[in-house]
């Protein structure tokens, strides 16, 4: 009997640049020390970003797991936005059209939508089912918008740090097809003040 399948995606703990509301795609921050509970101690292996705010967050959810990681589950690369708030790039035309057409639209030296989709697609393909997933802002909202039962669009997904999505398909078939998701959970590990 086909029990389904299940993926756990979790975002990172946020960071300094992160409570600025600065642009931190492929900056490599420490997170902010929180006091968090484990979620899973018998977990063997997590996969993820290769940038440190996911090596951490990993760390302290699943202490005695070892760590996978795969720069195909970073954030967006923001190129010369990287580090800027809204504030101090809201007046530039390169960004304004990068707002309105972020799936084709690329900042300076950085990456589009479409280009991160490519890459996070390709990567959460090659998950085993089962597998529990640290990453980042952009590529959850991503998944959630290609695998989601609900189909909406990509930046009406909340996804605060410390967000926990249960993908679950009900056979390995529907996955391997890469059909949406039959049910979709969400939990959170802490106050949703970031998003």
């Amino acid at each position: 009997m086909d029990r389904g399948i299940e993926l756990v995606v979790i975002r990172h703990l946020p960071t300094v640049g992160n409570a600025k509301r600065q642009y931190i795609g492929w900056t490599d921050e420490s997170i902010v020390p929180a006091a968090v509970k484990p979620l899973d101690v018998g977990c063997d292996l997590v996969y993820g970003s290769d940038l440190l705010r996911a090596r951490q967050t990993a760390e302290l959810l699943f202490p005695n797991a070892g760590y996978q990681a795969d720069e195909r589950f970073r954030e967006c690369n923001f190129g010369e936005f990287e580090g800027k708030t809204y504030a101090q790039l809201e007046e530039r035309e390169h960004y304004r059209s990068w707002v309105d057409d972020p799936t084709t639209s690329a900042p300076p030296e950085g990456e589009s939508l479409k280009q991160v989709e490519m890459r996070v697609l390709e990567a959460f393909r090659q998950l085993p089912p089962g597998a529990r997933l640290v990453t980042h802002g952009g590529p959850i909202r991503l998944l959630l918008a290609r695998f989601a039962p609900e189909q909406r669009e990509f930046w009406s997904w909340k996804v605060p740090h410390g967000a926990i999505f249960r993908f679950h398909w009900d056979s390995e078939e529907q996955w391997k097809e890469g059909e949406r998701c039959t049910s979709l959970s969400e939990a959170q590990l802490m106050g949703s003040e970031n998003t």
